[in-house]
């Protein structure tokens, strides 16, 4: 069994077993774990009562949150002439078409968020392999495969994640940094959390949020009374 860190133990001891926190209750007691030496991130992880082999009950999406996440995200957009043009002046760290097919082919993916125009889905359509597995494939239903580029642009690098359900049926997202005062946090979780509630499939029979927790980087989580 692997031994964890002196300052995991500590954080655990502040945990109290079997006890579900309000999302206020849960960030105060994350913000009192020891801190390591970098800024941790901040997640939230939340189990869904999903059957994950059937396509009609994932979850896919993106999702604009209110304090932003406190990191910079790369950007990579797939577009040609003017939509192009707006893209780099959006601030997108990457634009081309068929280049950086090419480069992508090759096995370089050193960026966060691919965002492709519709029409430049003739070129992107073919990286699914490379793509797919890291969940940087562009898709409609994760808001990146739009005609207005530019705007998807400024909303990933403002803040706005994408988020899937993984081969156990939850879902993981980033809502922010350690170094984010408690008012941020609580906010993005529970911004988070809510739209997680609204989105909830039809196909989807009882209870759909089974739970959630709350974590950083290096601590334990902390369960959530969010079912």
């Amino acid at each position: 069994m692997k031994k964890r860190s002196k300052r995991y133990e500590g954080a655990k001891k502040l945990v109290e077993h079997g006890r579900r926190y309000s999302v206020a209750e849960g960030v105060a007691l994350l913000l009192k774990f020891p801190k390591p030496k970098f800024d941790e991130s901040v997640t939230v992880a939340v189990r869904l009562g999903i059957d994950p082999s059937k396509s009609e009950q994932l979850v896919r999406g993106a999702f604009s949150l209110p304090r932003g996440i406190g990191k910079s995200v790369r950007v990579l957009v797939f577009a040609e002439g003017t939509q192009a043009e707006d893209a780099r002046k959006a601030g997108a760290d990457h634009v081309g078409g068929q280049d950086l097919a090419d480069k992508i082919t090759g096995g370089w993916t050193d960026f966060d968020i691919a965002i492709a125009h519709p029409g430049m889905m003739r070129i992107v359509g073919k990286l699914g392999r490379v793509l797919g597995p890291q969940g940087k494939m562009p898709s409609p239903k994760a808001g990146t495969v739009v005609e207005a580029v530019a705007q998807a642009v400024k909303e990933f690098k403002a803040g706005k994640i994408e988020y899937r359900t993984d081969a156990g049926g939850n879902v993981h997202a980033l809502i922010g940094k350690r170094s984010f005062d408690a008012g941020a946090l609580q906010e993005n979780a529970q911004a988070f959390l809510d739209h997680m509630q609204a989105i909830r499939p039809a196909a989807v029979k009882g209870n759909f949020i089974l739970g959630a927790s709350l974590a950083a980087t290096m601590s334990p989580g902390i369960d959530l009374a969010v079912a």
